[in-house]
Order: C-alpha cells, then structure tokens, then sequence
C-alpha cells in the first residue's frame, strides 16, 4: 500500500508526510530580532520550526489563540511531536510605539503559547521574558529576589511570569529572563555615528550582562534537550559588561554623557543555575567574544 504524501486538517492546511513525527523545538514568534538569532544558529537546524502569523517560506503560518479558544489544527500540527515550544511571541517597546499593539498583550501570548503545548502533548515550555523585570535590583541578580520593574514592558514581562507559572500545566514551564542580548541590544544593535552613552562621575559607562547570538542558541538549544530546570531562568553569560567598552571592541565611535540621576549603573544577572547546566568558555564574557558572535551573525544575515 503506498503511503500517504501528505495529511489534509479540517481547515484545509496540508502537512507533509513525516510531519507528526518531528522531534525538535518549535519557535513561536520568531519573526522579530530573537527569531532571527536562534533561526541562524540553531545547531541543528531541521530541528527548529518556525512559527508566522503571515506566509513565510519554511514557517509554519498560524495565529495563536485567543482566550477561550483551542489552538487551530495548524498551530497543533506544528507542534505535534515536539519536545519543546519557546514562546518568543511578545510586544516590545518599539512593536508598540509603530503599531499600537498594547503591551499586555505580552500575557495572552504567552498563555496561548501554553495552551498550544498542552493540546499538543509537548511536554516542556519556556515563556521568555526579560531582564527589565529587576528594574533598579543591586547587585548580583538571583531568580528568586523580589522584582520591582521600572518600565511599562518590564510589569507586563512580569505580568506574564506569574500568569503562566499560575496554569497547572502537563508542560512544564520554566521562564527565561533573558539579558542583553549582543546585536538584538540597544548599543550595537542600534548603533549610529552620533551615538552618546552615559557615563558616571567614576569614568565607567552602564554595566550589563549580556550573552552572545552564537550562544544563545546554543544554551536555548541545550535547555530544551532535557532535564529537570526551575521555574525561572537568568539567561546570560557569566558577569557584565560596560557598554563603552563593547563599542571600542567593535570599533564603533560614541561619546560620552553625564549619566542623569535615574541612570542604572548596572544589571548583573546571577548565572549560577544556568552555569550548571551549560559550560560557557572565558570569551563568552568579554566585549572582544561578544563582538566576534555580533560579527558572526551579521555576516550570516
């Protein structure tokens, strides 16, 4: 008997053959700059899909749900089989200054993320969120200390947190806060001739942790191959960076701007529960090493 080519659903999408047995990650919302990272450094690139709300060529095009509804069954055939879902799926700052999409939206995305992984049997999703959550934190910037965001895209970020760690899910859920990260940042991401940075009365420019492109995709790509994680996870490479010192790395002019009284001096995230579970080299952490995987994935754009 000759097998099947492909798999008609109800609403007409067509899957090919061998669909239902994909074993890899499926990426919702990766469209936007993150997307575009993990997509171009994933380690094994057929096993991460894409997701699109619009026609893409190699994207999966589906909306996710709204509330009280189930995932369409191109959104399940997409994820059916997979061992993960992250959930990139979001609104910044600037998605919401161009389009006036609202930023809480930021927690119905991400609990149809959730809700797309249980009708689908994944067994693991990871929400991502950011470090905005800490706002003003001092200090070195543990998972469990008590977040007090400054920004509107830092409250929905934690908004969202504790809406999904809420859901008593078959999937289990972790959170990622994500740092800088290099070239989807501020600094070299959005880098002119004119650009000015703040500096202190001690010389130093603003601190960061930050993680580079390459990674990135390495560490999401190891967190989704197993094993137990806590419900929330600092996503960045070991330590923190002056951002004057990651443009003289990449040769980039800025000048420097008495820091305003609001400036934060540094957010350093506590990486010692991701360093357990992923071995970072020494140039991971350096403005040099950062600036090389910048350089590497602009020339892979």
């Amino acid at each position: 008997m000759t097998e099947p080519m492909a798999s008609i659903l109800s609403n007409g999408s067509v899957i090919p053959n061998g669909a239902w047995e994909f074993d890899g990650v499926l990426l919702l919302g990766a469209t936007g700059r993150l997307g575009g990272i993990l997509r171009r450094h994933w380690p094994v690139p057929k096993m991460l899909r894409s997701q699109s709300r619009q026609p893409r060529p190699e994207f999966s095009q589906f909306d996710l749900p709204v509330i009280g509804e189930r995932p369409c069954d191109a959104a399940v055939a997409a994820a059916q089989g997979a061992r993960a879902i992250i959930c990139l799926a979001g609104v910044t700052p600037a998605r919401a200054a161009g389009t006036g999409a609202a930023m809480r939206d930021n927690v119905d995305l991400a609990l149809a993320g959730l809700r797309l992984a249980e009708a689908a049997a994944v067994p693991r999703f990871f929400a991502v969120s950011s470090a905005a959550v800490y706002g003003a934190g001092q200090g070195s910037l543990t998972e469990d200390v008590t977040c007090t965001p400054l920004s509107d895209y830092g409250r929905q970020k934690l908004a969202m947190e504790q809406a999904v760690l809420q859901v008593r899910a078959e999937a289990a859920v972790t959170v990622l806060r994500i740092g800088n990260v290099a070239g989807a940042d501020a600094i070299l991401g959005d880098w002119h001739p004119d650009m000015q940075i703040d500096q202190f009365p001690d010389g130093c420019t603003p601190s960061r942790s930050y993680i580079g492109p390459v990674t990135l995709a390495r560490v999401l790509h190891q967190l989704c191959t197993g094993g137990d994680l806590p419900p929330i996870l600092n996503i960045a490479a070991p330590g923190a960076v002056q951002m004057g010192a990651l443009l003289d790395a990449a040769g980039l002019d800025w000048q420097p701007k008495p820091a305003s009284i609001a400036a934060i001096s540094e957010v350093r995230l506590d990486t010692n529960a991701l360093e357990c579970r992923f071995d970072f080299a020494p140039e991971n952490q350096t403005p040099v090493g950062l600036v090389s995987e910048w350089q590497q994935d602009m020339n892979k754009q």
